[in-house]
């Protein structure tokens, strides 16, 4: 069994199609969906509002670089272009955790190295497991409450559905 966690992001174009594609190409694995969030960019803050979600797939088949894979395969369906670190994107597929496995190889971090401080992450994870443990870090729901309460309030749910 592959259980993963993948956060989603998208503030170019046609931002809910775009996460729609991402949920497409894991559909048969899809065990849960969160809300879409709205969120202020980080990094480079200059950058139109990214909608997020975070979903949990299970597939006996696919193992973490196997997530990695299917995620990138999205990501250059949405015609992602890689020019900027942090920079606006048509689609960002992370994979934050997968059944508890770490890695420090440069290409696959996991758990991914941000989802401890990130708010947009684990807003919407905590939505749909909120009794989730981010391996070598804890219960999301003690890192979300460690999150500054201002932080928080930026990560907007909206009125959009993912179907």
């Amino acid at each position: 069994m592959s259980r993963a966690v993948l956060s989603l992001g998208s503030n170019l174009g046609d931002r809910l199609g775009f996460l729609e594609l991402a949920l497409d190409a894991v559909r048969p694995a899809l065990v849960a969906v969160s809300s879409v969030y709205e969120t202020k960019a980080w990094g480079v803050e200059d950058q139109p509002d990214f909608l997020n979600a975070v979903c949990v797939v299970d597939d006996p088949e696919r193992d973490h670089w196997a997530w990695l894979r299917t995620g990138q395969a999205a990501e250059r369906a949405a015609g992602r272009v890689r020019e900027l670190r942090w920079g606006p994107r048509t689609l960002d597929v992370d994979v934050v955790t997968v059944d508890g496995v770490t890695s420090d190889d440069p290409e696959l971090l996991l758990p991914h190295p941000g989802t401890p401080d990130r708010a947009s992450v684990l807003v919407p994870w905590a939505e749909i497991e909120p009794a989730a443990v981010l391996p070598g870090h804890g219960p999301i729901a003690g890192l979300l409450a460690a999150r500054p309460a201002d932080e928080i309030a930026t990560v907007r749910r909206t009125d959009l559905a993912l179907r």
